[in-house]
């Protein structure tokens, strides 16, 4: 079988990194090692072997047997490298830092990444990631976990109870929102909450706590309700996407009081 120009030494060079406890590699490099145009020509005959997979352009990963059948390694493997490379603040967040904290209802479909500027969303293989922008991201608490590649940034459980309240249209909607952080309540701080709730949107502290007190989480919310109240001015609807006054009831529109909440939908938690 002809291989090619450059394919043994792309072989080789692909196959050293691993020893060395490397599974990525930029274009620079790869031209380094196999010269400009044996690199291009090799690495574009590798990938469609599947030895190699690009989430980014110029970005490579290798592709270990175990994992040819997602055509890419696994997300968490190559995210933080990628971040590095790209020089991006970011941390794993949403339903993807809750399944880390033992809280996931259901596995995500794709891996859910937040950062402080909008980006494509990356398809590799059968490895979905998806990006969410955040303001002050420096400001929220992230905490290292461990992973077979090295060790990924992720939300803490606060955070991330946080996080799932202001972007619930990326969570599955309220009532998922509201299924995970009855899950995720053992890991949460009363504390750690409140200040985690404090690089947040207000309204996103205010339907937080009604929800952890709606799902019964057993969560001691006296510290995010005393900065609610001394922060929280005027009501908020408890679901932003849906309009007008609230739940009928006997004598008017259901509040919430303790969290200056309108409450305009019924939420529960699949359990």
């Amino acid at each position: 079988m002809k291989l090619g120009p450059g394919l043994p030494k792309a072989r080789r060079f692909i196959e050293s990194l691993p020893a060395v406890g490397r599974y990525h590699f930029d274009s620079a490099e790869a031209r380094a090692a196999l010269g400009e145009t044996a690199a291009k020509f090799a690495l574009s005959r590798l990938a469609k072997q599947g030895a190699i997979a690009s989430p980014a352009r110029g970005f490579y990963v290798v592709v270990p047997p175990e994992y040819r059948v997602l055509g890419c390694l696994p997300a968490d493997h190559f995210i933080p490298a990628l971040m590095k490379q790209l020089g991006l603040g970011y941390y794993a967040g949403l339903l993807t830092a809750a399944q880390y904290h033992g809280a996931a209802h259901q596995r995500p479909q794709e891996f859910q990444v937040v950062l402080e500027r909008p980006r494509r969303a990356i398809a590799c293989g059968k490895v979905r990631v998806a990006f969410v922008t955040r303001r002050r991201l420096r400001e929220v608490p992230t905490q290292s976990l461990n992973t077979p590649r090295g060790t990924l940034l992720v939300s803490t459980p606060e955070a991330t109870a946080v996080d799932l309240v202001g972007y619930q249209h990326r969570a599955g909607g309220l009532g998922q929102v509201a299924t995970v952080l009855a899950e995720l309540a053992e890991k949460i701080d009363p504390e750690r909450l409140a200040a985690a709730a404090a690089a947040a949107p207000l309204p996103w502290a205010q339907r937080l706590g009604y929800l952890l007190e709606r799902v019964g989480a057993g969560v001691e919310l006296g510290p995010l309700k005393a900065f609610v109240r001394a922060k929280a001015h005027e009501s908020v609807m408890l679901l932003p996407s849906a309009r007008g006054s609230g739940v009928a009831h006997a004598t008017g529109t259901v509040r919430s009081e303790d969290w200056k909440l309108l409450i305009n939908a019924n939420v529960e938690a699949d359990l």
